[in-house]
């Protein structure tokens, strides 16, 4: 793991904003880890309200999508995607009313009343998902194949630029910690750590009294990237590896980010479908970088609207932090479940070189989180040799960007290897 610029300060301190409420939607219909959703609930010309199921599947890895203003289905096309360039989609022109189907929150009664399952249940159609950026639909980490002995609530947030974990962790300790105990009642776990990075003071000392007041542990990190990663945060905290190949449940971990906690909170208690969350939108470009709690499908131009005005020509507009984040061709992309951060970058910040050789330093295998060798992966990409890609332990890259970040060469080795990852698994789904 290395130290890396922060770049914090402009957004830290900001009290998380609720973003205005967009004219029109593009919902698309893969924002799991998984195939694209083909069971569509609409059709063009539908009403919806807020809260809506629009789509879903009945077999696979996947998590419903839901309608996150109220208005009219307009089409049901390809649109432009943050991740996969383009998907399938479903636009909703709003009716300004943001008319909703959520229902008055649970009770204490019926909280009590909700069995383990009944909460994947709810869980599962409220369509969470990892909001660190994987995606993992959440019910499915919450029906680990044998038991769970230790939860980790990870608040690290080690990208660059990002806040809105730790805005979310000053501001939301409390419905945190009720979901951190709803999922406790699931998993049954012996022991629950809160994992934060030094670098979150106030977010340190709030949620450290929350989880003091309940008998869970405080685990203070070392502030380095990739921290935030689900193995490296079991290393850092239980002193534990997860064999390759493997996931943390099957060495009895489970790991949530904070704002999936928060997200669960909002579908058990509020029953509230996951159809917005809170992102960061920043970069040296915006006189008004925030935290805004924003609506899924919203385009990106509205949010740096609410940002702005710009103050010099952006060089690179990212979703996601600056090392696993994506670049956009278009700010009529819209947000997703995954959308961390929209960062707009001046020419500096998002200064570019061009590719040369592999010089074999060895700079990118001594700083591998994953103990993998990406210039080997690298080359046999190069070769189109994906067979021996896959035996140098492709699969088990977690695309961080270190390799990239360190090679005095500049290769785009972990662009590389997100675009063969992508080919493996299709070529395994067939």
């Amino acid at each position: 793991m290395v130290k890396l610029q922060e770049h914090k300060e402009r957004t830290e301190h900001k009290p998380i904003e609720r973003a205005a409420l967009p004219g029109r939607v593009v919902v698309p219909l893969l924002q799991h880890l998984g195939k694209p959703l083909d069971h569509v609930l609409v059709k063009a010309q539908d009403l919806v309200k807020r809260g809506q199921c629009l789509a879903t599947s009945d077999k696979g890895l996947f998590s419903p999508v839901h309608a996150s203003i109220s208005g009219r289905v307009k089409q049901i096309a390809d649109f432009p995607h943050p991740v996969s360039g383009f998907c399938r989609a479903i636009e909703i022109e709003g009716d300004g009313r943001d008319e909703g189907i959520e229902g008055a929150p649970r009770s204490q009664e019926e909280l009590e009343a909700l069995t383990p399952q009944a909460l994947r249940e709810i869980i599962f159609e409220s369509g969470v998902v990892g909001l660190g950026g994987a995606t993992f639909p959440a019910h499915i980490k919450l029906t680990p194949p044998g038991p769970i002995n230790d939860l980790i609530l990870n608040g690290a947030e080690c990208e660059p630029y990002l806040t809105a974990d730790d805005r979310l962790m000053v501001e939301k300790s409390g419905p945190i910690g009720q979901a951190i105990q709803l999922v406790v009642r699931i998993l049954a776990p012996k022991n629950v750590t809160v994992a934060i990075e030094d670098n979150k003071p106030e977010a340190i000392r709030v949620m450290g009294e929350m989880a003091l007041s309940r008998g869970w542990k405080l685990v203070v990190l070392k502030t380095a990237y990739p921290q935030g990663g689900e193995k490296q945060i079991i290393k850092s905290c239980l002193g534990r590896e997860v064999p390759s190949g493997k996931l943390p449940f099957d060495i009895g971990v489970v790991v949530h980010n904070v704002g999936t906690m928060h997200a669960i909170y909002e579908a058990v208690v509020l029953r509230k479908p996951l159809y917005e969350r809170v992102m960061t939108v920043t970069g040296s470009c915006l006189q008004n970088p925030k935290n805004l709690l924003a609506r899924v499908g919203t385009p990106v131009q509205d949010l740096l609207d609410q940002c702005g005005p710009l103050l010099k020509e952006p060089q690179k507009i990212v979703m996601g932090g600056p090392m696993m984040g994506i670049a956009q061709f278009t700010l009529q992309t819209p947000v997703v479940k995954a959308t961390s951060g929209i960062l707009v970058l001046d020419q500096a910040e998002a200064h570019e070189e061009d590719e040369s050789f592999c010089v074999r330093c060895g700079e990118c295998l001594e700083n591998c989180p994953m103990g993998l060798n990406p210039g080997a992966i690298s080359l046999a990409l190069a070769k189109d040799r994906l067979d021996l890609a896959e035996s140098y332990g492709i699969m088990d890259c977690m695309e961080c960007g270190l390799c990239a970040y360190v090679c005095p060469g500049r290769r785009n080795i972990v662009q590389a290897i997100k675009a063969a990852k992508i080919k493996i698994r299709k070529r395994r789904a067939k």
